[in-house]
């Protein structure tokens, strides 16, 4: 594990609420999937979030992972070196991320190197190999292993195609139910009413009364620009 000191203040408080978010009874599920899913002789650490986080931040179980979903001879990681050096495995765990990012797990799902090299934030770590777990399930071409139940499956766009003829033939029927123009008149069209309108006029010539007047709300634009600076309208529509 990284060395990094204790968290004092504001910092231990937002540190607390991130550690909130991990989910032990995830752990277990991840850790039963990585095994299944690299095989060979992988040891399963204990429970608990520092052991999970102690598992993998070296990065070499991460790189064997995202390997195991492709078939032999295309993995994205072709060495993976077994050097205890800390910026040989922080590399180990970005190009995991990279070649999780190309296997098709969105950016909001990545989680950043620290997250795991320090323990920052091991949910976001979780919340990675779901969406690994996730992607590799959709895209069902035979790398998975383990339970299909562990992760489900993502939404998948179906994308129609259609030949010119078809196209021509829709473009046809949408300007049918459309109709025409042609010959067209305004004869016989009932306008709407005119909404009747109360104003209340109070002006600067020291009088106040009230005038029923037939008008829109936007004929009162059609004022004249002297008057409109004399007083002050107020309408309120009646029914």
């Amino acid at each position: 594990m990284a060395n990094r000191g204790p968290s004092y203040g504001l910092s231990r408080e937002v540190q607390e609420k991130i550690d909130q978010k991990y989910d032990p009874d995830l752990e277990l599920r991840l850790v039963d999937w990585i095994v299944a899913q690299c095989g060979g002789n992988l040891e399963r650490p204990q429970p608990g979030k520092q052991n999970f986080q102690k598992w993998l931040m070296d990065g070499t179980i991460l790189c064997r992972l995202i390997n195991s979903l492709y078939p032999r001879g295309k993995e994205p990681i072709k060495k993976i070196s077994e050097t205890q050096m800390a910026f040989k495995q922080m590399e180990k765990i970005s190009h995991f991320l990279q070649a999780a990012e190309t296997y098709g797990v969105t950016t909001t799902d990545i989680f950043q190197t620290v997250d795991l090299w320090e323990g920052k934030d091991m949910a976001a770590v979780q919340r990675t190999l779901m969406a690994l777990g996730s992607v590799a399930v959709t895209k069902d071409d035979g790398h998975y292993r383990g339970d299909r139940d562990w992760f489900h499956r993502k939404a998948q766009g179906y994308r129609r195609e259609f030949t010119d003829e078809q196209l021509r033939q829709g473009q046809s029927l949408i300007g049918l139910q459309m109709g025409s123009n042609r010959g067209a008149s305004q004869a016989g069209v009932l306008h709407r009413k005119t909404p009747k309108a109360k104003a209340v006029f109070v002006d600067t010539l020291e009088y106040q009364g009230t005038l029923d007047i037939m008008a829109c709300l936007a004929e009162m634009d059609e004022m004249d620009s002297e008057v409109i600076k004399v007083i002050k309208v107020k309408l309120v529509l009646v029914d």
